[in-house]
Order: C-alpha cells, then sequence, then structure tokens
C-alpha cells in the first residue's frame, strides 16, 4: 500500500492564488504529503477578472482514480474545496472514495447571500447529499445557512452558533466550524460545535477584501488539526496566519490574494513543534 498523504480535491485556478495554489504549498510545507484530484483548470478564479476559461476534468477524475485504485494509494486524510457542478457530481458517484478518518469539506459555493457565478439551487441539493460524509465542515454564514434551506441571516455569534448547531443535527456531522463572521467593521469570528460542544473565537478585521482567504484559512487549518491542534486551537492558528498574510501584502490588486508565503516560516515553525 502507497501512503498518499492528503488527498485535496478542488480546482486549479492558473492566475490568483486560491484553490489548489494556495492549498497544495501550504500542506505540502506541512509535510502532509499532498496528492491532487484536481476538478477543472481555470484561466482565473471568478472573483472579477472576466469571462475566464473552464477546462472540466471530471472524466479525468475518473481515469486518474481508477489508476489510483491499482497502485492501491491510501490517505490520511480528504480535503474538498470548491468542485463546481461536475466534479460534485463525480464524488456523489464516488462517495466510497471519501473513506479516511479526517474528511473537510469547505462547501465553497456562495458567499454574501448569493451563490457563486454559474452554480444553482440544485448544486445546493447535491451539496447536502455530499456534506453527509465530512468529519468536518467550514462553511461561512451563507453557505451555512444556504445548506439549511434559509436566507443569509444577520451576523452574530449567536446565529453562527445556531447554525452551526443545526448543520451537525440535520447532517451527522460531528465537528462544524462557521468561517469568516462579519461581526463590525472591527471584528470577524469565527464558530465551532466539536462533538456537540460550542466555542467561538474572535479577531480584529483588517483594512481591505483579498480573494483566497477562506482557502488559505481552510488549508492551513487542516495542516494545524493533522499537527495535532485541537479544532478550535488549529482554526485560531489558520486565523492568525490570514491575518499575517494580509498584513505582509504589499500594496497590489486584491484579486491576487494575500501573500500567504510570508507566514509559512511561522507556520513551520508551529506545527513543526508538535511532531
Amino acid at each position: 500500500m502507497i501512503d498518499g498523504g492528503v488527498l485535496i480535491s478542488q480546482d486549479l485556478s492558473c492566475m490568483g492564488q486560491v484553490s489548489l495554489s494556495v492549498a497544495l504549498p501550504i500542506l505540502g510545507a506541512c509535510g502532509l504529503k499532498p496528492t491532487v484530484l484536481p476538478t477543472a483548470i481555470l484561466s482565473t478564479h471568478t472573483g472579477g477578472f472576466g469571462n475566464n476559461t473552464y477546462l472540466d476534468l471530471s472524466h479525468e477524475m475518473t481515469q486518474i482514480t481508477k489508476h489510483w485504485q491499482e497502485l492501491d494509494i491510501s490517505f490520511k486524510a480528504a480535503y474538498l474545496g470548491y468542485l463546481g457542478e461536475n466534479a460534485l457530481d463525480f464524488w456523489l458517484q464516488n462517495k466510497e472514495l471519501l473513506s479516511q478518518k479526517i474528511i473537510l469539506i469547505d462547501p465553497a459555493m456562495a458567499d454574501h447571500g448569493k451563490m457563486y457565478r454559474g452554480l444553482s439551487q440544485q448544486y445546493i441539493e447535491k451539496m447536502r447529499q455530499l456534506v453527509t460524509k465530512a468529519t468536518i465542515l467550514t462553511p461561512n454564514m451563507t453557505e451555512a445557512a444556504f445548506l439549511l434551506g434559509k436566507k443569509a441571516e444577520e451576523n452574530s455569534i449567536q446565529t453562527a452558533t445556531s447554525l452551526a448547531q443545526e448543520l451537525s443535527t440535520k447532517f451527522d456531522i460531528p465537528n462544524v466550524i462557521i468561517t469568516g463572521i462579519d461581526l463590525s467593521d472591527e471584528k470577524i469570528g469565527e464558530v465551532g460545535i466539536t462533538e456537540g460542544k460550542e466555542w467561538s473565537l474572535t479577531q480584529r478585521r483588517l483594512p481591505g477584501s483579498f480573494f483566497g482567504t477562506g482557502d488559505i484559512f481552510a488549508s492551513v487549518f487542516l495542516a494545524a488539526f493533522m499537527h495535532q491542534y485541537s479544532l478550535k486551537e488549529s482554526c485560531s492558528i489558520a486565523a492568525d496566519f490570514v491575518e499575517r498574510a494580509i498584513l505582509n501584502t504589499p500594496k497590489q490588486d486584491p484579486r491576487l490574494g494575500p501573500n500567504y508565503a510570508a507566514g509559512l516560516s511561522w507556520l513551520l515553525e508551529r506545527v513543526g513543534n508538535r511532531k
């Protein structure tokens, strides 16, 4: 049997530091031997670059996983991010591949009360089927509400905690973390349900808005958790890492994402001390 490390399945945007462009280097730097199953290749991410190209790889995903099965590859964890319509169908048809003890699903599909471009109500319905495989679910407030068939509500710790508890119960997910809660002009936060226990964190809100911060957060969170930090500790490390990345980003087009590389030495010191 071959140890495939951590399986990452999401899209690759050729420009803009999002999805695989950040997940692969962060998890690789942390010694987790990532293996990638790309869902699509895009010329740019979909956040404001115009009419990006989109090459669907769902058929190739079938061929790749077939070869892996022949090689008897196993994974310590699986991390699913932005999938798209056809890749979501692939995972629904191949849910038996998600048998790892740690399955992180970041249901990247909506924000600020709206679905991402090109995704439909049917996508939400299918995602509800997939998240039942998650051991850790990390939606934002909009995604949490949509998964529950609700409208996006006010951003508060109390509301987020209620949504997290409902998600955990309805979909039988042991760990739910709602991320990027806009609490005020000065604060953002996260809430979690860990085996039925509630917790929350708050951080200062930095000026500006960058694409890819959610992908960076989820990647660092998983890296810390895989190095034996608790879910709450991993969430705190991820939030601190994103803050460091933003503070160390020079003035540039926010569509390019924050400078995540600036925090890698700090992160490696944190996870290295847990080995």
